[in-house]
This record gives structure tokens, sequence and C-alpha cells, in this order.
């Protein structure tokens, strides 16, 4: 693991990643790996997943989560407000352009068919982290019993996501003691 990440260096990192991440907090998966595990060695595939998840489990939006979690990791609170500030301020740029423009262009047929263009090609960015995701976290018969029963209900149902997530914690918990008295 890289130690001394600088200040500079962790805003440069998630301002690239919120520029590229399309398509919500899915999409950031691979920037992730690609930027922090693989790149930086700032935190392992491992450590950046439990970010993701608790990211996703929180209030509020998943990539500033995990960015806030990382920079935390590395330089503390200066640290947090830098990779947050980096992850969010592509967003800001980009959306005050849209807003400024799009209005006036929305309705025009190209940029209907550009906006389906972008979210089949986020779809494709999803899709191979989805998988990659399952490699790692899908390792038993209950831990797949688990996805698909969750999977159900987040589908199917009205019960908040976050519900879905803590009664998942749980269960692994529960799991883990088990394993502890066997």
């Amino acid at each position: 693991m890289e130690k001394n990440a600088s200040l500079k260096d962790l805003y440069l990192s998630f301002f690239r990643i919120g520029l590229f991440t399309f398509g919500g907090g899915l999409a950031m998966i691979p920037m992730l790996q690609r930027e922090i595990v693989d790149r930086h060695h700032w935190c392992s595939e491992e450590e950046i997943m439990n970010y993701y998840a608790v990211g996703q489990c929180t209030p509020g939006i998943i990539a500033v989560n995990t960015a806030t979690f990382v920079g935390n990791k590395y330089r503390g609170v200066p640290g947090a407000i830098v990779t947050t500030l980096g992850v969010i301020t592509p967003s800001l740029i980009i959306i005050t352009i849209i807003a400024a423009f799009l209005r006036n262009f929305a309705d025009l047929p190209v940029v209907q068919k550009a906006l389906k263009g972008l979210g089949a090609g986020v779809c494709a960015i999803i899709i191979p982290a989805i998988f990659k995701l399952a490699k790692g976290s899908l390792t038993s018969a209950v831990s797949v019993i688990l996805a698909i029963i969750s999977f159900a209900v987040a589908q199917f149902t009205d019960i908040p996501i976050y519900v879905i997530v803590l009664v998942g914690i749980a269960a692994g918990v529960l799991q883990g003691i088990r394993k502890v008295k066997a």
C-alpha cells in the first residue's frame, strides 16, 4: 500500500473518478479498481469493496461517501475533504454546463439518441463490475442465497435498500459467529 498519498494526488485521482463515472454508484467500481487499487495501491480490492458497501448503505451519494472514506484513511479530515471535493467537482462543472444548454436542446432527436447511447455504455461498464464484485463476495451457498433473496426483495417490494443491507450485514455477522463457535 502506498502510504504517502499527497492531498494533490488524492484530489486528482478522485477528480478523474468523478469525471468518468457516469451512471451512478455501480459505474464507479471499475474506476475505483483501476485508480485506487491498481494504480496507487491505496486500498486492497477487499478494502475498496468494503468502503463501497458502507458508502452504499450510509446516507448520501455512494461516490462521495467512498471518496471520503479513502481520503480519511490517508490524510484524515483534510484528505476526506479533498477527495470529496475531487469527486464532486466534475459533476458540478458538467451539470452547470448541461443545465445551461440542455433545456434548449433536450427535445432534439440527436440528444435523445445520445442519452440512450450513454445509458447503454453505462450498462456495459456496470456488468463486468457486478461479476467482479460477485466473484469476491458470493463465496458460499449462504451468500448466494442471501444475494438472490436480497435481489428479489429489492426488485419486488417497497422495502428500503438500507433495510436489506442491514439484514445482509446481520446475516454475515451471524454466519461469522456460527463459524467461530464451530
